[in-house]
């Protein structure tokens, strides 16, 4: 879990210095084919540093759709956002980072 944990901050500390705007993080279900602890913990951080000021939010894989508002928010920004494949297929081994 750590070892997770700390690839989540590297690859959002050199997006950030990338200046990428949107990072697809890709975590798989887990065993169970439901997404487990991984997918639990790295929403926990995402949310602390969201409150944090680091990211500008996220979007779980489940919500990459375009009914949901984030997602809507980005599609307004960049319609390519609808050509990405998990646009609308509810993948909950993904969660979309929005910088």
């Amino acid at each position: 879990m750590n070892i997770a944990l700390l690839r989540l901050d590297r690859a959002l500390a050199s997006a950030r210095a990338e200046r990428v705007p949107l990072l697809k993080l890709i975590r798989g279900y887990g065993s169970s084919g439901v997404g487990g602890r991984l997918r639990e913990e790295v929403w926990k951080a995402l949310d602390r540093f969201e409150h944090n000021g680091l990211i500008a939010g996220f979007i779980p894989g489940e919500d990459f759709r375009l009914s949901n508002q984030a997602s809507w928010e980005l599609v307004k920004r960049d319609k390519t956002i609808k050509e990405d494949r998990d646009f609308g297929r509810a993948n909950r081994g993904i969660t979309l980072v929005i910088l």
